[in-house]
């Protein structure tokens, strides 16, 4: 509570100035607000969520899921952050409103069962009051239609007139996680620009008036499957103020992107494209503030770990880095620029986000790749947007479906396309564009923007009655245990018979449960009566050991003491596999940049896979040297040392910690001296000697800046090696050599492959000159110049080129036009123009692209020179007539 009431917000009173506070003293004052009221400041938490329900932390209550959902026990009643977040679901909004935003920051105050309503109102209203003096005269509130408890305490201690209280329907103030879970009312408050206006009209929806700044959440219901609300046994309190809008109010600027936190960003980009902001048109300004928004996601994103790809948040990333570039080239940015602006979003952001800093080089590097790669994809769709017009009538229209993947896979805007077709007479059908966009966007926000926090699988609402399984299999391969409960199909049964595919959850257990990458043991679940349960995998839900298996022999019952058995020669494997994993890693950081860190793992039975950062490939040599330095270490027989121990301990120590990844605070830490320190929960050898062998299969690009090594380890390197043993006994078989005698017998067949290749090539152009040759008395004079159209039968492409190049240098000044169908459903078609006839406004590019349309193809090329195909040779006659007639038209 206030120390002194709050006071009235009388418009009669003189109301102080708002400061005009910069984006970073408005965050850390609201920080030392909540501070100073016993709440914990915690850090923001990444954009990569904890919850895999979630692909991106888009929530600044997200973080706290769990303590909402009752799960996880809350370390402080109260708290306080400012998180970053990410949503894309409206992302076509982006530059084109005031405030809509990819990347935000959400203040936020959080009470876990402490304090409820009154004080967060009350506090509220003082930190925007009296800290950052907001005029009261100047605020409306919006409270839930039936929350008469908030609607009163704005009235009556706040002090707000009646006529500033709106309730609102469930749509705009009643918070829900989803179809079922925590929910309950909340209560807006928001900036009036234009007071003047009066109290007689206030709608909440006009925001050229208001800006909603602060939501708080009040959480005190739980909803069932069927709707019905009962009260929470703790009443939980989640509030956001959006950093960039406050920003916007007190900087008095007309848009979040003019505040601080952007505007920086923006001008960086605008002096790339030599443009003066202020005095750009709103297209414009809309690009450049799409390329501000964009690159302040981007670059948080590669920071917290996520790197481009063509799935889940590293599409998300993608698309967002492709968007730059596109709006890039609509203000006329044709060069690579995206790493320039990138370096102003970090110096903007460094001080409160220092890994941006830290993680520069990533940034800058997964940027510039993503950005060519883009360019070159332009470039291809260009290509395609040309071929599309050329099978299009005079004054048709590119379908809508044309359109969008234009847009959505090579990146062209609508815009662009609508421009290039209007220069060929065409329009686009934009209804039909918007229809799959619409489509695009229905897609996103069911794939992605949903806070979902009851989804938890099937076993949520058993596992209340369940206790956590303890883990035995670090040191025991066998345990007795009891059977807690069984499943079948995801529903709990008290008996299972033979044949029956099962879930089973036990007290205890000495099988891994897959986590880390490492696959789950598999094994046997044996028990009284012959009972026998085959264990093909085990997963976790939770702290929950969930055992997948078939019942082979007797019964299964909830209740059942039975003996949990791993399969040892799995297991082995697995373990060889996976402290592989951890001796490539130090390798790659020895041998290869001590700044190389793991960006993804597989550690199966058979063989391991590691991805890396890391902006190129590794050469034949370097991957050797990586083989042969994990082999030496494996002969050296390094013994390894596991412990528990802080996780600040084991960071201090050195030990290697997966990016992105979240640790309890006491870890467990596999140490082999002198070689590998790493966190890591699962299974490793006790000496690197019980490996074996180490052998490196192949290395491949995953995504812009990661790389993939997959290799066998231990038993699995015999396997290897005799596959490939029997692939060269069969080839020497072939080829009557022996083993070492083998590439040089297949290089001196590809060098005969390849002269065979050239000598028939030759012979092509030979025939190709002589048909040419029979051709030449077929040519015409037309005044000045001699017209040549005619068919070559069965020519390919490059016979034809060959030929109409020799004939117009035999012609001179004219025009030659060639046709072949070299297959039964291949049209090709060349055409060769002097420099006269280009002089006379005729384009062999233009003619041979709308000569292809009738052969059900399309082509074009220099005014010069240009190639066609098409795909029905039966109207080849037809098309060089009509070739002939339009050459005549243009020179006649």
């Amino acid at each position: 509570m206030p120390k002194s009431p709050p006071k009235s917000p009388s418009r009669s009173a003189a109301s102080t100035q708002p400061p005009n506070l910069s984006g970073a003293q408005i965050r850390q004052t609201f920080l030392d607000f909540y501070a100073e009221r016993g709440h914990q400041v915690l850090p923001s938490a990444s954009l990569v969520p904890e919850d895999p329900t979630v692909l991106l932390t888009i929530a600044g209550m997200l973080p706290f899921k769990p303590i909402f959902l009752g799960q996880r026990a809350a370390e402080f009643p109260r708290a306080t952050s400012s998180q970053k977040c990410i949503r894309t679901n409206d992302i076509e909004n982006v530059g084109r409103t005031a405030r809509h935003h990819t990347f935000f920051e959400m203040l936020g105050n959080f009470s876990f069962g402490d304090y409820f309503k009154e004080k967060a109102i009350v506090w509220a209203w003082e930190l925007s009051t009296e800290v950052f003096k907001l005029p009261p005269e100047r605020l409306v509130v919006s409270v839930f239609r039936e929350d008469d408890e908030a609607f009163a305490i704005w009235r009556d201690q706040i002090g707000i007139p009646e006529a500033r209280i709106k309730r609102m329907d469930e749509k705009d103030n009643f918070w829900q996680s989803g179809p079922t879970g925590p929910c309950g009312p909340c209560s807006e408050i928001y900036y009036d620009f234009h007071p003047e206006r009066g109290d007689d009209h206030i709608d909440l929806e006009d925001d050229t008036r208001f800006i909603e700044f602060y939501n708080l959440v009040f959480m005190q219901y739980n909803q069932d499957a069927e709707g019905n609300l009962t009260p929470l046994s703790a009443q939980n309190i989640d509030t956001g103020m959006g950093l960039e809008r406050m920003a916007q109010i007190l900087q008095r600027v007309p848009n979040n992107y003019e505040t601080d936190l952007i505007f920086p960003i923006i001008q960086t980009a605008a002096q790339i494209a030599g443009l003066d902001y202020s005095a750009c048109d709103e297209k414009t300004k809309t690009s450049l503030k799409v390329i501000g928004d964009h690159v302040r996601a981007v670059t948080h994103l590669i920071a917290d770990g996520v790197n481009a790809s063509n799935l889940g948040r590293g599409y998300v990333l993608r698309r967002l880095i492709r968007r730059v570039v596109r709006h890039g080239r609509l203000i006329g940015i044709e060069q690579p620029f995206i790493t320039q602006v990138a370096e102003s979003a970090i110096a903007l952001a460094e001080a409160a986000y220092p890994n941006l800093r830290q993680r520069e080089k990533a940034i800058k590097t997964e940027l510039a790749l993503e950005e060519s790669r883009f360019l070159e994809t332009l470039e291809r769709g260009e290509k395609l947007l040309a071929d599309i017009i050329a099978k299009l009538p005079a004054k048709g229209q590119i379908s809508g479906q044309d359109a969008f993947t234009l847009y959505d896979t090579y990146g062209f805007p609508l815009e662009l396309t609508q421009e290039i077709a209007e220069e060929a007479g065409l329009t686009v059908n934009t209804d039909g564009f918007e229809v799959e966009m619409e489509k695009q966007r229905d897609r996103a926000r069911a794939a992605h923007e949903t806070i979902d926090l009851t989804v938890q699988g099937s076993l949520d609402t058993l596992a209340e009655n369940l206790h956590e399984t303890s883990f035995l299999g670090y040191t025991q391969p066998q345990a007795e245990a009891e059977v807690k409960l069984v499943l079948v199909q995801g529903k709990p049964v008290d008996t299972a018979a033979a044949g029956t595919d099962v879930q089973v959850i036990l007290d205890q257990t000495p099988f891994y449960a897959e986590s880390g990458g490492q696959v789950g043991d598999r094994g046997v679940l044996l028990g009284e009566a012959g009972l026998r349960v085959r264990v093909q995998d085990v997963q976790k839900d939770g702290a929950i050991f969930v055992h997948f298996g078939t019942v082979e022999a007797g019964t299964l019952k909830t209740g059942d003491r039975l003996t949990a058995q791993i399969d040892l020669a799995c297991r082995r494997r697995a373990q060889a596999n996976h402290t592989a994993t951890h001796l490539l890693q130090a390798a790659l950081k020895k041998l290869i940049d001590e700044n190389i860190g793991q960006q993804g793992s597989m550690v199966a039975f058979d063989r391991l896979r590691f991805d890396y950062n890391l902006a190129r490939p590794l050469t034949a040599e370097e991957i050797q040297q990586i083989e042969d330095q994990v082999n030496t270490w494996i002969a050296e027989a390094h013994a390894a040392d596991v412990s528990i121990m802080p996780l600040a301990t084991a960071k201090a120590k050195g030990a290697t910690a997966m990016f992105g990844e979240k640790y309890a605070d006491e870890v467990r830490v596999i140490d082999f001296p002198g070689v590998s320190m790493e966190l890591c929960g699962g299974t490793h050898v006790s000496n690197t000697a019980e490996i074996g062998l180490f052998k490196i299969i192949s290395e491949t690009g995953v995504s812009a800046g990661v790389r993939r090594i997959e290799a066998v380890a231990g038993p699995a390197v015999l396997e290897y090696l005799n596959l490939r043993d029997r692939v060269v006994r069969d080839l020497g078989d072939r080829f009557k050599a022996k083993p070492e005698e083998i590439p040089d017998r297949i290089t001196a067949l590809q060098d005969e492959l390849k002269t065979t290749h050239k000598e028939l090539a030759a012979l092509k152009a030979e025939l190709a000159i002589a048909q040419s040759d029979q051709l030449i008395d077929q040519a015409e004079a037309l005044g000045d110049f001699k017209i040549l159209v005619a068919e070559m039968p069965n020519a390919d492409a490059d016979a034809l080129k060959t030929a109409a190049e020799r004939l117009l240098q035999k012609l001179g000044e004219g025009a030659v036009f060639l046709g072949s169908a070299p297959a039964a459903d291949k049209v090709a078609l060349v055409a060769a123009f002097s420099p006269a006839v280009n002089q006379k406004g005729l384009q062999a590019g233009k003619l041979i692209g709308a000569i292809a349309k009738l052969c059900g193809g399309g082509g074009g090329g220099r005014p010069n020179f240009a190639q066609a195909g098409g795909r029905d040779p039966s109207k080849l006659t037809e098309a060089l007539t009509e070739a002939r007639s339009q050459i005549h038209a243009a020179l006649g």
